[in-house]
């Protein structure tokens, strides 16, 4: 498998640099390039994991033209060949991992969907009783799936941790309309990819979404459930009352507690073990929701 970490286009503004992902400005239009960096705890880590950046782009392509039909995307194309500004003669560098897509105005939420009991929404549970302020039943242990999907937005921050809002605090930030516009697309897209993900023998936990407008038409764009935005348990080896095998970052973030560190920066060393099980861990994902193996 090509190992990747940075992309440099001579001639193409760099727009932006995020912790996995480069954005390139086109013009009317944008290329996303999805690396090989890997995240965890706020902090990007030195060294890379082989391949994530390809499972990540191929899994969103994959579930972009899935919902397509439910609520149109950003995507123009995923094949390097038709990508403008010349950038086809980088065709071996973005084939797998970048798409080109539509400049979007994007909406300053971040639209988060759980099914099941765990991560901050756990820790929550057990202060409270509540999810995002919302009452639950009495007696949820970890990883219970919730009476029904909850829509928990946040806030993006541009530094340090994003910060958990009600659903009015959105309303308040976006307007009623765009509000219950993306709590709406965001419960309807997550029913249909859990659905699917159960099929194929997954469990999905939760997710984040992104929406935007173009023309003043709603759309979603980033990324769509994967590794990296969403939580993924193995249905077979589910067990409510404990941490779940996952195929997320999870894996890594458990390893990361075992180490005597304080999850700032720098950032530890990973072990070629942790790296080649957690580049495993996102290849096995997207074989068991595509049917197909990462070349």
């Amino acid at each position: 498998m090509k190992f990747f970490s940075e992309s440099e286009f001579p001639g193409i503004p760099l727009l932006f640099k995020g912790k996995v992902r480069d954005v390139y400005d086109l013009g009317d239009s944008l290329l996303i390039v999805v690396s090989d960096r890997i995240s965890a705890f706020d902090v990007v880590f030195n060294e890379k994991i082989p391949g994530k950046g390809v499972v990540l782009n191929s899994l969103s392509a994959f579930w972009f033209d899935m919902t397509r039909e439910m609520i149109p995307n950003h995507v123009r194309s995923t094949n390097p060949s038709v990508y403008p500004k010349g950038l086809s003669a980088y065709a071996d560098k973005l084939d797998g991992r970048s798409m080109w897509v539509d400049k979007a105005e994007m909406l300053p939420v971040e639209c988060i969907v759980r099914g099941y009991l765990e991560g901050s929404a756990l820790k929550e549970y057990n202060k409270s009783g509540t999810i995002n302020g919302i009452r639950m039943p009495r007696g949820l242990k970890q990883a219970d799936r919730l009476p029904e999907p909850i829509f928990s937005p946040s806030t993006k921050a541009e530094t340090g941790h994003d910060i958990n809002i009600t659903m009015e605090e959105t309303e308040n930030l976006i307007g009623k309309s765009d509000a219950r516009a993306i709590a709406d697309a965001s419960l309807a897209l997550y029913e249909k990819a859990a659905a699917y993900a159960l099929e194929k023998g997954l469990i999905l936990a939760d997710t984040k979404l992104e929406f935007g407008k173009i023309d003043g038409r709603l759309i979603v764009a980033d990324e769509m459930f994967t590794p990296d935005s969403s939580r993924f348990w193995d249905v077979r080896d589910y067990v409510p009352g404990r941490a779940q095998k996952s195929f997320d970052k999870q894996y890594l973030r458990e390893y990361l507690e075992t180490l005597d560190w304080d999850k700032t920066y720098p950032p530890p060393t990973l072990p070629a073990e942790i790296i080649a099980a957690t580049s495993a861990k996102y290849r096995e994902s997207y074989r068991i929701l595509t049917g197909k193996d990462i070349e």
